[in-house]
């Protein structure tokens, strides 16, 4: 079971990561899902995307948890039966869960250099502290994109703007944490986030405080 990372963040919060190296097969082997979830899975025309999926239900498993613990809301957010918080990620070869009493979101990338193309979509202030001639240029975008996208997760909040209601400050990528704000309908909160890189992926998490 190629369960690659296990990071207990505090003692109410866990994160697990998965690198997805079996067939969608062996991944379907054992797994138990509800009628609508196989529907989905068998819908996806890429097989990535299916194990990726699949690869998702054997974490929930790691947790003790299964296919039928985990439901959606109406704007797409996950939730476990039992209340404990989740938020689910899945890049290419490598899926997340974070699992908390309080709310949290997380978010895995695949390190690319085209992030740099769509930087000025996402990013306002951020331009302040970043420089694209160094090296880390894309590995830091793509920090600052997880940890945006970790916030959108715990907010689930329709209207919620990446460039607009999110900031993330200044950074040092051996920091592997920074803080965050939202600033949306006349509230400001700040966070603290987290972050690790592994083969040439980036995982960002985000836990309410």
């Amino acid at each position: 079971m190629p369960l690659y990372k296990t990071i207990a963040v505090n003692s109410q919060t866990t994160v697990k990561i998965w690198k997805i190296e079996e067939s969608f097969h062996d991944l379907m082997d054992g797994t138990s899902l509800k009628s609508e979830s196989l529907s989905r899975v068998k819908g996806m025309k890429s097989e990535l995307h299916q194990r990726g999926f699949l690869s998702v239900r054997h974490l929930l498993a790691s947790f003790g948890y299964s296919d039928f613990d985990l439901y959606y809301d109406e704007n797409g957010k996950p939730h476990l039966k039992d209340g404990k918080e989740i938020s689910i990620t899945h890049s290419f070869t490598f899926s997340g869960i974070i699992i908390s009493d309080k709310k949290a979101g997380i978010d895995i990338e695949k390190q690319r250099d085209k992030i740099a193309k769509i930087a000025s979509k996402f990013i306002s202030y951020e331009f302040k502290y970043l420089d694209n001639t160094k090296a880390d240029y894309v590995r830091k975008l793509t920090v600052i994109w997880g940890i945006k996208e970790s916030l959108y997760k715990l907010f689930a909040t329709p209207g919620m703007l990446f460039k607009s209601h999110f900031l993330v400050i200044p950074f040092m990528l051996e920091d592997l944490q920074t803080k965050a704000w939202i600033d949306y309908n006349k509230r400001r909160i700040g966070y603290k986030c987290e972050f690790l890189e592994f083969e040439g992926f980036t995982c960002a998490y985000t836990i309410e405080e």
